[in-house]
């Protein structure tokens, strides 16, 4: 899914900034880590910070170029809830039936709703044929389910 971004084909007027020395040792280690500008990490760090301050219990995870926004303290990430909503078909099934609570499936579908392509992307991911998997990884070994 990548990181959290905004339209970046619509950037505002440039601006600039003074980072702490501390600060600006931690954005240099970040974009020499993940081999970007130090403009594209500050970016980044403010959209997710942004993002969780507006959706609180939403956190990011997973590497610089898959990051996705999970609900914390389910163990799951906000597309894994959106889709299991999908399977049950309503919200008080859901909670009753996993270990999530009605907040925490609320969160995920305020989420949702705000970015809505996000979360289609990752769940159409997941979505993806065993045949189309077989030819884009020749590697991996399929598993049938035993169920």
């Amino acid at each position: 899914m990548g990181e959290p971004r905004s339209d970046t084909s619509k950037k505002g007027p440039p601006f600039s900034i003074r980072l702490s020395r501390a600060t600006d040792r931690l954005v240099s280690a970040e974009a020499r880590r993940t081999r970007r500008s130090k403009s594209a990490v500050v970016e980044a760090f403010a959209e997710e910070t942004a993002r969780t301050r507006r959706f609180p219990g939403v956190g990011f995870r997973g590497d610089d170029a898959s990051r996705r926004a999970w609900v914390i303290g389910s163990g799951l990430d906000v597309w894994e809830i959106a889709h299991m909503l999908e399977d049950f078909g309503a919200v008080r099934r859901l909670v009753g039936e996993t270990h999530l609570t009605e907040t925490q499936v609320r969160l995920a579908l305020a989420y949702r709703d705000e970015f809505p392509d996000e979360i289609a992307e990752a769940i159409e991911e997941n979505r993806r044929a065993a045949i189309e998997l077989r030819t884009l990884f020749p590697f991996i070994r399929m598993v049938r389910s035993r169920a």
